[in-house]
């Protein structure tokens, strides 16, 4: 089965995927997690700690939501050419990285001409999607925190480009649309949510069984839902 997990910056997406791949392994279930390419992205360090001016000289944010959505196409095209029963994982998906392109161009970093050729690379790649099997996830452990949870987390973790002060208006804007989006307009699997206010996978083994226990849960239900369905 194909899990998802989405949610804002910060707020632990590669400590919920880790988690969720050691439990699968420790039950002798195979799995692979899908990491967001963050640390070979040359792009991201320069969308954070350029100027607004720089940003938009050099097309910046078009060029990174270009390279996050090249990146997350071939990560689909690997995950489903691995054979059921293997569990795969991906840290974001590709149909977050709209949103992303949209809250850019809400801010005027990205052109409307830019959004235009951007959303037609999606449905086009969208398109080569639909031919293949299991396309889409099947389910979207969405992580929702408080905005005061994701400046907290952003902190703590310490990526240099990311803690600058002046980014927390950039942090506000996505933050404050995501759980209305994932709500409303995310269709394209079911969404588990969890709560990131009360919960810390990495510091509170009851938090992470608690998880896993939640997604276990969840995915046998689609199930039931699909064999239901079948008959």
């Amino acid at each position: 089965m194909s899990i998802v997990i989405g949610g804002m910056i910060g707020l632990g997406k590669t400590s919920v995927a880790d988690t969720l791949n050691a439990h699968f392994q420790n039950r002798g279930i195979e799995s692979k997690v899908f990491y967001e390419s963050v640390d070979d992205n040359p792009i991201l360090p320069l969308y954070y700690e350029l100027t607004p001016e720089e940003l938009d000289a050099k097309r910046i944010p078009f060029l990174l939501q270009l390279f996050f959505l090249n990146k997350r196409f071939k990560t689909v095209k690997e995950c489903v050419s691995w054979e059921e029963p293997v569990y795969t994982i991906q840290d974001r998906s590709i149909y977050e990285d709209w949103y992303f392109a949209y809250v850019n161009k809400s801010l005027g970093r990205i052109s409307d001409l830019e959004f235009k050729i951007y959303e037609d690379l999606v449905e086009n790649m969208l398109e080569e999607l639909n031919e293949l099997p299991r396309k889409a996830p099947d389910l979207m452990v969405y992580l929702k925190g408080s905005f005061d949870t994701v400046i907290d987390r952003i902190m703590a973790r310490g990526r240099s480009f990311e803690i600058n002060p002046e980014l927390k208006e950039y942090y506000f804007e996505v933050w404050k649309g995501y759980d209305e989006w994932v709500m409303n307009q995310y269709a394209a699997s079911e969404v588990l949510v969890i709560d990131m206010d009360t919960t810390d996978v990495v510091k509170c083994d009851e938090d992470a069984t608690r998880v896993c226990r939640a997604v276990e849960d969840k995915l046998q239900e689609i199930l039931n839902m699909r064999t239901a369905h079948i008959g």
